[in-house]
């Protein structure tokens, strides 16, 4: 691993692994050994490997699946949560789109917004309301470095001040909102997998099938292109960002939020997103129409 200037056999890299996320916990202050934590699990190598090291660092975590509905790569990704979730002796909890709202591809036919971004808006929903119901302390994610500087190379390029003060491995709770964290932002996409594979965790490999052409894909390819050159560039352009960037931000990035009069959840309107949405379903299910209809 050169841009951490180590090279490990197997069992010394389980435990630096498992140090790493146990120290960024520590240094961001993300959560106690007394808080209860929701780990947000996809079936994918992320978040499964952040599942098992939680649960074997001690941490009281539990697994939120949303079942998205997307035909066979929804249904082999819950198998491997399930999988998981039976090994570790852990709860898991399971949101059912269809029976909640509708299918992601359905959805794709009642809104304007890319897949990706739909998605994206679905998923924090119910991570929020689920955590808030049943009493946790704090979601994590199983975002990693790789997503994160690829993130915040998109909005550096855009200049979209809105997100930018906002690409932080800790969201405090806020007006309703829990607080989220996200623990594996030392650790890159090749790192996770390996811990996979030498942990004994089967993930799924297969990227969705709606993220093709995703722009965020094109970010991560540029910065392993510069990685490859200069091992150590993601880990600089996150961290410096989070060191000097950051806090310039602190003054600009509160949001003016209310409680969504249909479903109670927080929101910056007075419906949020997801209940238009679900509004809009609703009405043009009943007209036998599509938004494009």
């Amino acid at each position: 691993m050169p841009q951490h200037r180590l090279a490990l056999c197997s069992q010394d890299f389980l435990k630096w692994f498992e140090k790493t996320v146990h120290r960024t916990v520590k240094e961001f202050r993300m959560f106690s050994e007394e808080d209860r934590v929701l780990v947000a699990v996809s079936g994918g190598k992320d978040s499964l490997a952040l599942w098992k090291v939680l649960r074997k660092l001690g941490y009281s975590a539990d697994g939120l699946y949303i079942d998205l509905g997307i035909g066979e790569y929804s249904s082999r990704s819950q198998e491997r949560v399930l999988a998981l979730a039976d090994q570790l002796g852990a709860e898991l909890i399971t949101v059912n789109l269809r029976e909640e709202l509708a299918a992601i591809p359905e959805l794709r036919e009642y809104s304007s917004r890319e897949t990706c971004s739909l998605c994206g808006m679905v998923k924090r929903y119910f991570f929020n309301k689920v955590a808030r119901e049943r009493g946790y302390d704090v979601v994590a994610t199983g975002h990693n470095l790789d997503d994160e500087a690829g993130a915040l190379l998109g909005n550096v390029l855009g200049w979209n001040l809105r997100y930018l003060g906002r690409k932080l491995p800790v969201l405090e709770e806020e007006e309703g909102f829990v607080r989220k964290v996200k623990p594996l932002v030392r650790l890159t996409e090749k790192e996770t997998a390996l811990y996979c594979i030498l942990s004994g965790i089967d993930y799924i490999e297969e990227e969705c099938p709606f993220s093709e052409g995703a722009p965020t894909i094109s970010y991560k390819e540029i910065l392993n292109s510069l990685e490859e050159k200069s091992p150590g560039t993601k880990m600089r352009f996150y961290f410096e960002y989070i060191r000097r960037v950051a806090p310039l931000f602190e003054r600009g990035v509160h949001r003016e939020l209310t409680t969504c009069r249909v479903c109670g959840e927080p929101s910056p309107a007075e419906v949020c997103g997801i209940c238009r949405l679900r509004e809009r379903v609703v009405n043009l299910k009943g007209t036998g129409r599509s938004s494009t209809g």
